[in-house]
């Protein structure tokens, strides 16, 4: 072997590792891939939400959801509930979570009012890109996304 070819050998090495050291400083700064854990079990009703989400271009992913939630008051008493997430949706590989209106409850379109009915939601699933509020008596979708600063 000549004086030559360890340099070019050599080269050859440092180039290598200095890309490898490039793919790793970016794979290490990259953005991490969401994974959002929609419930594969649940079935998908064929109603009018549907119909007026797919007209909106939503995939519909999965049906109504029940979350169950346990609590524990005053470190005896144990109390249970649940939240309800209506449809897991995507759209242009964004995921949302859809609650749609009740007539015995309606949400005024207020900062608190949102906050205190559909921030909890937005918390269990912090991987969605936001929650969509369906009003069917007006034909709407709502997309709300929260920001929060701590």
């Amino acid at each position: 072997m000549e004086k030559g070819d360890v340099t070019v050998i050599l080269l050859i090495l440092i180039v290598g590792i200095g890309f490898l050291f490039f793919r790793f400083q970016r794979w290490l700064n990259g953005p991490t891939k969401k994974r959002i854990r929609i419930p594969k079990h649940s079935e998908i009703p064929q109603d009018e939400v549907v119909e007026l989400l797919e007209g909106a271009g939503f995939d519909v992913l999965a049906g109504k959801t029940k979350i169950p939630i346990s609590m524990t008051l005053n470190d005896k008493e144990q109390l249970e509930s649940r939240l309800f997430i209506d449809y897991f949706v995507q759209k242009d590989e964004r995921i949302y979570l859809v609650k749609v209106a009740k007539e015995r409850k309606p949400l005024e379109m207020t900062g608190s009012s949102i906050r205190d009915m559909l921030l909890a939601y937005s918390l269990i699933y912090p991987e969605a890109d936001g929650v969509l509020y369906v009003d069917m008596a007006m034909n709407k979708i709502k997309k709300i996304t929260f920001h929060i600063e701590v």
